[in-house]
């Protein structure tokens, strides 16, 4: 194999753990009967692989850093973090315009939509026979 094919299959690879992916395993369990291994049990298992941190941050070096902020000037990086909080804060804006159904209105009443109550247990009353 030459190295392009390695490297590709090793960028792949890498992506693959960064990204997170799942496993298929299969346990199988042999007991021997009459001189002979036969299969008793067979156990299929599916696993979620979380992504690694450590392999999103060897991606980002390799390329460079996902925006480039490597790159640019102190001007620019400040240009960008004021468009970050700008944008922080307008999402902070909205989330709170979006009222839930346990929000307070204007008049510090609970919102319209209530739970209903359960309704309550019948009681058992039973007659203890006396000996």
């Amino acid at each position: 194999m030459t190295e392009t094919t390695n490297g590709e299959k090793l960028s792949q690879a890498l992506l693959k753990v960064a990204l997170g992916y799942k496993v298929a395993e299969v346990t199988e369990e042999f007991a021997e009967v009459d001189g002979e291994l036969k299969l008793t049990k067979r156990k299929r298992t599916k696993k979620d692989v979380p992504p690694d941190l450590k392999a999103v941050q060897i991606l980002l070096g390799e390329s460079g850093g996902a925006v480039g902020l490597e790159k640019m000037t102190d001007e620019q990086l400040e240009e960008e973090k004021k468009r970050l909080l700008a944008a922080l804060e307008e999402s902070k804006t909205t989330e709170k315009k979006i009222a839930s159904p346990t929000a307070r209105n204007d008049k510090g009443d609970k919102g319209a939509v209530k739970k209903p109550r359960p309704k309550p247990r019948k009681r058992v009353v039973r007659n203890k026979k006396e000996v």
